[in-house]
């Protein structure tokens, strides 16, 4: 073993001819060190010769050695390829067993099938938060107004009205994680879980994006577009979030009410026959679990479920913030049947976070605390008669 170490790092160090003289740590790929006739199968480091890193700086697989020409190059002039091998020196390895329900190869990296779902498609698509406050009125102009440069620039094209909506739409939830996450270490304390479900509202507007892009390729204006956009909106959003959350999420929630909208006059335009009804792509079925013949109608159907969800979620976060708490005082909506949980804490936050049930002429109170500790492992509201032997 130390004879091979020896001869890797003469040719590493003294560039011998025909051995490898570039050495990377990345991990993504190994050659054969054919100076001495040794060949490394899994080592703790990756060797690249020049031509490769020239040639294939970022290929997922690696070709043989330049210094060996006539081994490598079959007949015909071609040049033959090996598969990757990823070393295992940094522990971090990818199970080959994970598979779909058909037992087929999980083709995605960005995630994995325990990570996807089946769409809310019961969901009330028709609720609107009626604006009283002023606060609630200047959210609601505001997405009224920024709608009109929507309407005039992309007219009836809604498949890149979506793209470049999708764009905007994952802005917040990101940046309302952020800095939830950064008040929690700044302040030693939880969040209630809203750190992660404004993160997974993020992660979801995202993969939108990522259906959208596979159906509509965006021009290089729109990327121009989508560039400025998104350098606005972030700013802008970030500095709102800060001075105020409750009026942050309200204009997200009046977002997804227009995003609601807009995904109903694409499926409009699906039914009517001005847009083609095409196959769904093939991340749309794995991300939402839908039938292999799902085709772009049932796509449109399941995210502007999703959108509908983020709209209960951020109006019922801003609805947390004019009652005078703080997020982390409820329990987060997470996953994709959150809409329950929002329900229930609803009617709580209306009565003034108290929940009154009479029973032999009596009169049970259950203050905000005793609500913190039960809605976490049951989200039904049933349940807290049983917790408070009723």
């Amino acid at each position: 073993m130390n004879q091979i170490a020896r001869a890797l790092m003469r040719s590493a160090v003294h560039g011998r001819r025909g051995g490898v003289r570039f050495v990377s740590t990345s991990g993504f790929a190994i050659a054969r060190a054919s100076s001495e006739g040794f060949a490394v199968k899994q080592p703790s480091f990756c060797l690249f010769s020049a031509s490769q890193l020239i040639e294939r700086p970022f290929s997922s697989s690696s070709t043989s050695s330049a210094s060996s020409k006539d081994d490598s190059a079959p007949k015909g002039g071609e040049q033959s390829e090996k598969s990757v091998l990823v070393s295992s020196y940094w522990g971090i390895t990818r199970e080959k067993s994970i598979t779909r329900e058909d037992g087929s190869p999980w083709p995605w990296n960005c995630f994995m099938p325990w990570e996807t779902y089946k769409a809310d498609l019961s969901i009330d698509l028709h609720k609107h938060h009626v604006p009283k406050t002023f606060l609630d009125k200047f959210a609601y102009w505001t997405v009224k107004i920024l709608r009109i440069p929507t309407d005039i620039f992309f007219q009836r094209r809604y498949g890149c009205r979506a793209m470049m909506l999708e764009t905007v739409a994952a802005v917040p939830g990101m940046v309302g994680g952020m800095l939830l996450h950064l008040r929690s270490l700044r302040k030693f304390e939880h969040s209630g879980g809203w750190i992660k479900a404004l993160l997974e509202e993020a992660e979801n507007e995202r993969m939108h994006l990522m259906t959208m892009v596979e159906l509509v390729k965006p021009k290089w204006y729109e990327r121009l577009l989508v560039l400025t956009v998104q350098g606005v909106f972030f700013n802008a959003f970030f500095v709102l979030y800060l001075i105020s959350p409750k009026l942050a999420h309200r204009i997200v929630g009046y977002l997804e009410e227009e995003a609601i909208h807009s995904y109903t006059e694409f499926l409009r335009d699906i039914d009517s026959g001005a847009i083609k009804n095409i196959s769904a792509p093939a991340i749309a079925i794995d991300y939402w679990r839908l039938p292999k013949d799902a085709t772009l109608r049932d796509v449109v159907i399941v995210v502007r479920a999703d959108e509908a969800h983020h709209r209960d979620v951020n109006h019922f976060a801003s609805d947390i913030h004019y009652q005078g708490k703080e997020l982390k005082e409820a329990p987060a909506p997470l996953g994709r049947n959150g809409t329950q949980l929002i329900k229930h804490w609803t009617v709580a936050l209306k009565s003034r976070l108290t929940l009154h049930r009479t029973l032999h002429g009596r009169m049970y109170l259950v203050k905000f605390p005793m609500l913190m500790e039960v809605f976490p492992a049951q989200w039904k509201i049933e349940l807290l008669v049983k917790v408070l032997n009723v």
